[in-house]
């Protein structure tokens, strides 16, 4: 079986008990676990299956978690038969289309999703921020309110799906936006549990560290196209250290991704790993698309048929 999108999701997908489905019905995701502990000096599976959701949600915790658990779901589609025609993933979730493509082996996506949790958790420690999902408003109106915030940085950084924007910054300037917002009539405004202000300029440090790190990691030419967030067109891997660093400061154009998708045929897919927030938005971009859940083992069986 061939399905058009391999999608893979970002964080804040994380849950307790994540991923041990896969891990007990697939030799394939066995061994990714296997080598994510391996390579991470750090007991994934353990991870995963036993933390609390306090736990699983720090930044340097779900990064690796969500990682792995998308790979793990991958190699088990992989084993039962399955293909895609081109893959993306939702912020984090890139990198993990990177390993899919064989951009980057396993143990490198690994050691570079490693290291970003880490230097991502460092940034969101050192300052007091966040990130809140405006529902129900145009763009260019959230756009608007973030432009007309006086108390600090705050703008818009995930593009998801019509009427749903999430902007991100110093906690003070990010509440001043949610109140223009709130008075432009938005229907909802909901901060998000995450630490920090994610693709936005106040990550430049760490993003210049990963791209430090990233000097000596080798990037192959992909097996398949893979959408990139930062432009939503496909990924051209000439400067991947430059590319990285770029993503995360930048935001996350998925409605763009997804459409370019669609024009080029991709009209099926699956979102491999935790949750189902990516068919959430898929369903709100085009009522046509067909993306199954691919979370479990039940999940690999039926998308296999």
């Amino acid at each position: 079986m061939t399905y058009g999108f391999a999608l893979f999701p970002g964080q804040g997908a994380q849950h307790e008990g994540m991923g041990k489905e896969v891990y007990e019905g697939s030799k394939a995701a066995r061994e990714v676990f296997e080598c994510a502990s391996d390579t991470a000096g750090l007991d994934v599976a353990k991870l995963c299956f036993e933390s609390s959701m306090e736990e699983l949600s720090k930044t340097v915790n779900s990064q690796i978690a969500i990682f792995t658990h998308s790979m793990a779901a991958y190699a088990a589609l992989k084993e039962a038969g399955v293909s895609f025609s081109a893959c993306a993933g939702f912020s984090l979730g890139e990198y993990t289309a990177l390993a899919a493509s064989g951009i980057v082996s396993l143990e490198d996506g690994i050691k570079i999703v490693r290291k970003r949790g880490q230097v991502m958790q460092k940034a969101a420690d050192s300052m007091d921020s966040g990130m809140a999902a405006i529902l129900g408003l145009e763009d260019e109106v959230v756009e608007k309110a973030c432009s007309e915030v006086t108390s600090g940085v705050v703008i818009p950084v995930n593009y998801n799906c019509p009427n749903q924007l999430v902007i991100a910054g110093e906690r003070q300037a990010l509440n001043d936006a949610i109140e223009l917002c709130k008075a432009a009539g938005a229907r909802r405004a909901l901060p998000l549990a995450v630490s920090g202000a994610f693709h936005t300029p106040l990550l430049k440090e760490a993003a210049a560290e990963l791209r430090e790190f990233l000097s000596d990691i080798k990037f192959n030419e992909p097996n398949m196209p893979v959408y990139t967030n930062v432009t939503g067109d496909i990924l051209k891997t000439d400067n991947m250290p430059a590319h990285l660093e770029q993503h995360m400061i930048s935001p996350v154009r998925w409605k763009t991704l997804m459409a370019n998708g669609i024009k080029s045929g991709l009209k099926t897919g699956c979102e491999i790993g935790t949750g189902k927030t990516l068919i959430g938005f898929a369903k709100k971009i085009d009522k046509e698309l067909s993306i199954l859940p691919v979370e479990t083992m039940e999940n690999v069986e039926s998308a296999a048929k």
